[in-house]
């Protein structure tokens, strides 16, 4: 007989079906409406483009430069590298590295697949502040951003730090993430709900993605070391 489910196998749960059930309503949405915005899209949009000034915009603009490029997958990598415990390998460091970088990657193809199935236009290229291609749904540099921010995040949680420093860097990881998002519907290329489909997006590949890297981390412990040696052949004398 299956054991039934404990508080943590039903926290996980929630974790992940939390925000894949938003996020799968939320897509629903948008192509039952063949990509057209709904009502706060286009309330939102407006109001964005009534008070615009040409400080923020160029702010904004150089804020969200930050979330595409090599920035994030470097952060990435030195994310799943500075995870591993102080006794780990250079090898084990760099597998750590490695699968940090993949998780963004196949976060970043997931986010391209429904991309492209969606074909959402953006906002009227004359309400743009910055290039774009592509189509809108989700957005691009904010499911980019939250996924770095989370392994960042997730990083700065297994440091050891002390508490009042990691509690200040993950809000700094959510700000960044938050910040990114709201450029991209400042900036007109973006719907808010492209947004906030790519936080959602974003949050779930993580809730996936992130137990098994920590799984993975977590093997290269000292005492995990010291059972595969002990379960291992034994050397002649």
């Amino acid at each position: 007989m299956t054991p039934p489910l404990g508080r943590m196998g039903l926290r996980a749960i929630t974790l992940v079906a939390g925000p894949a059930l938003v996020f799968l309503l939320l897509l629903f949405v948008v192509w039952i409406r063949h990509g057209a915005p709904i009502g706060a899209d286009l309330a939102i949009h407006h109001w964005v483009l009534r008070h615009r000034s040409s400080d923020l915009t160029t702010l904004a603009g150089q804020l969200t430069s930050t979330g595409t490029g090599p920035i994030p997958y470097v952060a990435a990598m030195i994310a799943g590298w500075t995870a591993c415990p102080r006794s780990a390998r250079p090898r084990q460091e760099m597998l750590a590295a490695a699968a940090a970088v993949a998780v963004l990657l196949t976060g970043q193809g997931v986010r391209a697949a429904v991309m492209s199935a969606l074909a959402r236009p953006r906002p009227a290229v004359a309400d743009w502040a910055a290039n774009a291609g592509g189509y809108a749904f989700p957005s691009g540099h904010t499911t980019t951003t939250a996924l770095t921010a989370g392994l960042v995040a997730w990083s700065a949680l297994r440091s050891g730090a002390p508490q009042f420093a990691v509690r200040t860097f993950l809000v700094m990881c959510a700000l960044w993430a938050v910040l990114i998002g709201s450029t991209r519907v400042y900036l007109g290329v973006h719907w808010p709900t492209d947004v906030l489909g790519g936080w959602l997006l974003a949050a779930t590949w993580l809730a996936l993605t992130l137990p098994l890297l920590t799984r993975l981390v977590d093997r290269m412990s000292p005492h995990q070391s010291r059972q595969f040696v002990s379960d291992g052949p034994a050397r002649p004398g």
